[in-house]
């Protein structure tokens, strides 16, 4: 099947032909988008006059794939392969006829619709077009297919702007499309809030992503969707910034998927290590890079709530980091993402300001190494290249010389960084064998006290392997805490 993706991903469009004895079955949406635009997709929506669990059960055991019912309302059922190389939803006619089922379609250019048989490729001479999607999609157009196309389902709001920021190269959505657009987003307030996720995750991990925010933003969406990151604009910040709170997050954003894309200029040897690390699945379908996109789009989301001016003028957002990881939590739980995802956003939002802080104390001790990483588990690799990220958007007063020295700082942490995630250190005693060297009896002082040794051990203070030592070190630890205060 020529011309939709890999041979491989086709294979289940080529068993579900074989498959259909008498039903009718047509692929429509983004796979014959996408295949005329020479762009891979591998997820493909096919619509059927028949049996659509009966073909996704049969799918599903010829291709020794997976199956669900994805839509009850809808009837839809989903295929996907174990190795997720492709998926397959079948939904039954919306309509008494396929004119009417791509009627009731989004955009032009989602609303084509192919024939499946065997041996079938992308083609004009064989398509279904009758709302000039293909000519649209020359002309790089996005245009509603109907008066009604986001009032039907306001989630397309949001799906106008990922698609706009996914395609890229030149797509814009026409005025009435922006018009409707505008009209149905109050209506996004009613629509489940896993599918609000899904969409605002896609837009972050596009290229174009800051330009898809800006677009939910002019479409009126982002008000009602992330009300507090619009609560951002006009925002001003201290001296040291020379871009209001929402327009700095933006900065910072792009700041972030430019880094992705170049490592190594701020992290040299180490960046091939780290694209390895960031490259890793994290939640949501998300890699730890792309859930870094969300960590960034949300670090200063509290500062509305946190700014204030002191006595000499100064602007300030004081606690913002730690408001804001209650902030992140309550976004992302509204949204129902994930728990792993919402803890991970929270910790890079809580610690986003740590490693800024120890810029004028370098050359940092192995102590002080240690008590940065360890507070920021498991975000430690994360947080310092968002860092990054955040500090390259200030641009206001002597924002050369501290971007310099925060970057210099950074390339130095992410080596002990990405040891501490791979292999966390480890106490260097048991803690029962401690407690019966030192005479106390297991309890919750072992508890600090290891953790003071693990510490003291990854900076040197005492010899892991050294039982005597390590002993030793404790009895003084301990007998130190017996003393007031002012004594130690």
């Amino acid at each position: 099947m020529a011309g939709i993706g890999s041979k491989a991903a086709a294979a289940p469009l080529e068993q579900l032909a074989g498959l259909l004895d008498g039903d009718l079955a047509w692929l429509v949406g983004g796979a014959i988008r996408d295949a005329l635009l020479g762009r891979p997709h591998p997820d493909y929506d096919v619509a059927v006059r028949g049996d659509a669990e009966r073909l996704a059960r049969a799918l599903a055991r010829a291709g020794r794939g997976f199956v669900f019912a994805l839509s009850d309302a809808w009837g839809s059922w989903r295929v996907s392969a174990r190795d997720r190389s492709w998926q397959l939803d079948l939904t039954p006619l919306t309509a008494p006829d396929l004119a009417g089922d791509l009627r009731r379609r989004d955009l032009t250019i989602n609303a084509i619709a192919q024939p499946l048989r065997l041996g079938m490729s992308v083609g004009a001479e064989t398509l279904i077009d009758p709302f000039g999607g293909v000519a649209d999609l020359r002309a790089k157009r996005l245009r509603a297919v109907s008066d009604q196309s986001f009032a039907v389902d306001p989630l397309r709001v949001l799906r106008l702007a990922r698609l706009e920021a996914e395609l890229g190269g030149g797509f814009v959505p026409e005025p009435g499309a922006v018009a409707l657009a505008q009209a149905a987003a109050p209506g996004l307030d009613g629509v489940a809030p896993e599918r609000i996720l899904t969409e605002l995750l896609r837009l972050l991990c596009s290229d174009a992503a800051v330009a898809g925010i800006e677009r939910l933003r002019e479409l009126d969406a982002l008000a009602v969707v992330l009300p507090e990151l619009v609560a951002e604009r006009g925002l001003a910040q201290s001296v040291y910034h020379n871009l209001d709170v929402y327009d700095h997050t933006l900065a910072a954003l792009q700041h972030a998927i430019d880094l992705e894309r170049d490592l190594a200029s701020v992290f040299g040897a180490s960046a091939d290590r780290l694209g390895r690390f960031l490259a890793q699945p994290l939640a949501n379908e998300l890699t730890r890079a792309q859930a870094l996109r969300l960590g960034v789009l949300l670090h200063d989301i509290a500062k509305p709530l946190t700014r204030g001016v002191a006595a000499e003028g100064r602007v300030t957002f004081f606690a913002h980091d730690r408001e804001g990881a209650a902030l992140v939590t309550s976004i992302l739980t509204r949204l129902r993402a994930a728990a792993k995802l919402t803890s991970h956003v929270a910790a890079l939002a809580r610690h986003h300001l740590r490693l800024g802080f120890l810029v004028h104390e370098r050359p940092l001790s192995r102590r002080q190494v240690y008590d940065y990483l360890h507070v920021c588990e498991p975000v430690g690799v994360d947080v310092t290249v968002l860092g990054i990220a955040d500090r390259v958007a200030t641009g206001g007063k002597g924002a050369e010389s501290a971007i310099a020295a925060h970057l210099d700082l950074a390339a130095a942490m992410i080596g002990p960084a990405l040891d501490y995630a791979e292999m966390p250190p480890q106490a260097p005693i048991r803690g029962d064998e401690l407690a019966a060297a030192l005479g106390v009896p297991p309890g919750p002082v072992l508890g600090p006290l290891l953790a003071e040794l693990t510490a003291a051990a990854y900076a040197g203070q005492i010899a892991a392997g050294d039982r005597q030592a390590l002993v030793a070190y404790a009895r003084e630890w301990l007998d130190r805490q017996d003393k007031p205060a002012t004594e130690r």
